[in-house]
């Protein structure tokens, strides 16, 4: 059995939007916890969850950390998951594993869109949460505006459990609404408060919230209606209940206030923690399927089930190497002992099992149901898998990932690093799930694509750092395309004549355009034995190759199809060879007089934009040739659908950030190629050229 019971566990994520205090306010926690016996800044870069060179150098989360700390009795795992739009998809990952979350909303910018983001998938995995009102310490804060703006942007029910003594330079404490009392803190940061009558100035508007909290609680469930329907009334204790019970049905959000900065309302928060948010013995079973049967099997969080835990995050240390962080949700896990991974199909073998600490790790014996723990140097696990009992396997189904939405081209600084790639880019997908990378085989780029510019530049960053790698980001090239739109009959003759044996290869081909996406037709209309048999393939192979190079810019030709028609050999000096280089003399030829237009790649894009955006963002569209394919309403926004080429949104994720205030997403996927206008295709053809040149220059 576990050091704590599972009743006593709390998985707790802390979320918000970007600069919201997330970071700031898990320091409060472990520090009045005595976790950590300072209280570290983000500013400073000496917090415990900001630990990664890239976070310390930018100020802010940029992946989740995680700790766990003790408060009256129970245990709490905190996860500190980041809020910008570059790092989100990882807080959603966390989330999966998740049983309650703190939102914080920051008493100076309220909502922002981020949030929007993070509060709908709390909904998607039905997570009970509380709310935190922080930075009453600033200029031009408000609590009350902040719950207003909680309520209009996310629809939720606010009701507040504390209100704030003084605000900005004179925020000096709370006064607790249930127990009608004032909390002075110290304003030292050491989080102590002493208790006291509530000053009278604040009286009228604590009655006036209190009487709000007991009418929005007294709903919770019909028992406590009648209650209050009867004497009008609510005791603590019933409060307390009707809190309990509204947060875990999401009837209503319970809202606290304070500076995680200034460490003041933080040990109120972890009380609230204990007492309303749900245990991993709360949440309903654990659902997933058989692996052989797909049947559905369900997991109580018990520790007499057979052993059960999701994968949700991996992370990679140049010291311990892989390190793979699970949620536990039935049975328990020893450690020394061997998992079945039932996504994979094979065991793997469990060392010494951490609790993690920040960047640091604690070793455990054991861990049971309702834990968050990490092992080190699995083989093949990765984030997503399920690890199980092999006599009992499921499989858990993982939080769907965000889908990238920039792509750029990384370029090795030197053949060293060219050699060090894969590994690196292999190492770093298995950290960041939303990172895809490929090889176009086209522009011959390697391509990464991720969740922003800063995303990638991190990627970048950390490459160097953990493996060795350098590398240059740069705008990747649009991968067109040529064809033709003409049709030519012509000759390609090849006639080498020096000492010894010449070559000698002869023949005529019709050259003409196919529908597009066809690709390339090649017809043998060979009689009479002009051509011998066994050169035939030769002149296809010969077009096959010279059409990889283009004509007009460098670019593949495709959609056309050849008629090999007629031709002459010569009977000593005729050779595969002979034949194939004739075969390309033609393809170029015919190039010359098929009217070769250029083709460019068109994509896909859905844009999801606040309503007052919508005109913004489709003029834009349109300024980029782009065709607004259809526009249906969501709450608060718009989806736009539209058709677009890709050179006009390349860099897509910036300009549509600048637009909507970061509150714009968008996707994209390759839809089909369309012809050039001339005009842009004038420039594509004068680009090449030029490179064409300075390259021979070089060589």
């Amino acid at each position: 059995m576990g050091q704590f019971e599972t009743s006593k566990i709390r998985n707790l994520g802390i979320i918000a939007h970007g600069g919201a205090g997330k970071t700031s306010l898990s320091e409060a926690i472990l520090f009045d916890t005595g976790m950590i016996d300072r209280l570290g800044r983000v500013d400073d870069g000496t917090s415990t969850m900001d630990f990664e060179p890239e976070e310390i150098k930018r100020k802010i989360s940029i992946t989740s950390a995680l700790d766990h700390c003790e408060w009256n009795g129970h245990s709490i795992h905190i996860v500190d998951t980041p809020g910008y739009g570059n790092f989100i998809a990882d807080t959603r990952a966390c989330m999966r594993a998740l049983d309650c979350a703190v939102i914080i909303l920051s008493a100076i910018s309220g909502v922002k869109a981020q949030t929007e983001d993070i509060w709908n998938w709390a909904n998607e995995f039905e997570i009970p949460r509380i709310a935190f009102v922080n930075k009453l310490d600033r200029e031009r804060a408000s609590f009350l505006r902040a719950i207003d703006d909680m309520e209009k942007t996310l629809g939720a029910r606010g009701v507040a459990i504390q209100m704030p003594i003084g605000l900005e330079a004179d925020f000096e404490g709370v006064i607790d609404l249930i127990g009608m009392k004032a909390c002075f803190y110290a304003k030292d940061g050491s989080g102590k408060f002493t208790e006291g009558a509530i000053p009278a100035e604040y009286a009228e508007e604590a009655a006036r919230l209190r009487e709000h909290l007991v009418e929005t609680v007294a709903e919770a469930y019909d028992a406590l209606t009648e209650k209050y329907l009867e004497a009008g009334e609510l005791t603590e204790d019933e409060i307390i209940d009707g809190l309990r019970v509204g947060t875990m049905r999401n009837t209503f959000t319970a809202v606290l206030c304070g500076s995680a900065t200034s460490n003041i309302g933080v040990q109120h928060l972890l009380d609230a923690i204990c007492a309303y948010l749900p245990s991993p013995l709360d949440r309903t079973k654990a659902v997933g399927v058989h692996p052989k049967t797909e049947e559905v099997v369900e997991r109580a969080p018990d520790e007499k089930e057979p052993f059960s835990a999701l994968v949700f995050k991996t992370t990679s240390d140049p010291y311990t190497g892989k390190i793979t962080i699970f949620r536990v949700y039935s049975g328990v896990l020893n450690s020394d002992s061997t998992v079945f991974n039932s996504t994979r199909g094979v065991e793997e073998r469990i060392g010494q099992i951490y609790e993690l600490e920040g960047k640091k790790q604690h070793p455990i014996k054991q861990a049971v149901a309702g834990d968050i723990v990490a092992v080190a140097k699995l083989k093949e696990t990765i984030t997503g898998d399920t690890l199980c009992d092999a006599a009992k396997p499921i499989i858990y189904e993982p939080a769907k990932q965000l889908l990238p939405v920039i792509s750029y081209a990384i370029e090795p600084k030197t053949k060293a690093d060219e050699d060090k790639i894969h590994n690196a880019l292999h190492r770093m997908i298995e950290e960041e799930p939303t990172l895809e990378s490929h090889r176009d085989t086209q522009t011959k780029e390697f391509i990464i694509s991720g969740m922003g510019q800063v995303h990638l530049e991190v990627i970048v960053e950390k490459m160097k750092r953990k493996f060795g790698v350098e590398v240059l980001l740069k705008t990747p090239k649009v991968p067109y395309l040529e064809t033709i739109r003409g049709t030519a009959k012509v000759q390609g003759k090849y006639k080498k004549q020096s000492g010894g044996r010449g070559q000698y290869g002869d023949c005529w081909i019709e050259m003409s355009p196919t529908a597009r996406g066809e690709g390339y037709i090649f017809d043998d209309k060979i009689v009479g034995g002009v051509i011998p048999r066994q050169y035939i393939p030769a002149v296809d192979k010969g077009i096959q190759e010279a059409c990889v190079d283009g004509y007009l810019a460098g670019y593949p030709v495709v959609d056309f199809r050849v008629a090999l028609y007629d031709g002459s050999f010569h009977t000593v000096d005729s050779s595969e060879m002979a034949f194939k280089v004739a075969g390309s003399m033609a393809f170029k030829k015919a190039m010359e007089v098929c009217k070769p237009v250029l083709l460019e790649p068109i994509v896909n894009m859905k844009i999801t934009v606040p309503d007052e955006n919508m005109g913004d963002v489709i003029g834009d569209l349109n300024s980029r040739r782009g065709k607004v394919v259809g526009v249906e309403p969501k709450a608060n926004s718009q989806i736009i659908r539209s058709v677009v080429p890709m050179s006009e949104v390349l860099a897509y994720s910036n300009d549509l950030k600048s637009m909507t205030s970061d509150r714009g997403m968008f996707s994209m996927e390759f839809s089909h190629y369309e012809e050039l206008p001339t005009h842009l295709s004038q420039k594509v053809v004068a680009e090449a050229q030029g490179g064409k040149k300075e390259s021979n220059n070089n060589h």
